[in-house]
């Protein structure tokens, strides 16, 4: 049972890096017209970033980004495999278990991904729980001591694997 408890943690920071990245697509870039077209806000370069405002709840040490990673971001624990851009990040180390999300994307396919994070998080005592899969989505949990977790899921479309990584873990992990 305890596997499927942090299961569901790592499904609750990829619902939350999932749900950044639907905001950020529904933000305007533009205080244009409401009737403008997207062609009209695609003048802003596609490697700006945008720091998402702080919500009137939002704690003190949680942020969110999209396109970088966001100020602070454990890159130690969870690297941007090289030649993959940063579509959003997010981390909370207010919670206890931090979390921490981060959605990318790489021309390749979604082993190779899954292969470079295994290798990046088993280096750091993480274990590989079994399973590859749920569903026909390439998905890979990993497990350190009692309350660490860490899902990575990876969709793949004409050779561009997008990855979602959802870790919680504890404080001294994101120093």
């Amino acid at each position: 049972m305890k596997v499927f408890g942090q299961r569901k943690r790592a499904a609750a920071a990829i619902a939350a890096a999932a749900t950044l990245l639907a905001l950020a697509a529904c933000t305007p870039a533009s205080t244009g017209t409401p009737g403008a077209s997207s062609a009209s806000t695609s003048s802003a370069s596609p490697q700006s970033s945008t720091t998402a405002p702080p919500s009137p709840s939002a704690e003190p040490g949680t942020s969110a980004t999209v396109g970088a990673l966001v100020p602070g971001f454990p890159q130690a624990l969870l690297p941007l495999m090289p030649g993959a851009k940063v579509v959003s990040s997010s981390f909370d180390k207010t919670t206890v278990p931090a979390t921490v999300a981060l959605v990318g994307s790489i021309t390749g396919p979604a082993a190779n991904v899954l292969a470079f994070y295994t290798k990046a998080l088993e280096a750091q005592g993480f274990k590989a729980v079994p399973g590859e899969t749920v569903g026909t989505v390439p998905s890979k949990d990993f497990l350190r001591g009692d309350n660490e977790t860490v899902n990575i899921s990876v969709m793949e479309t004409t050779g561009v694997s997008t990855f979602t990584i959802g870790a919680n873990v504890a404080a001294e992990s994101v120093k």
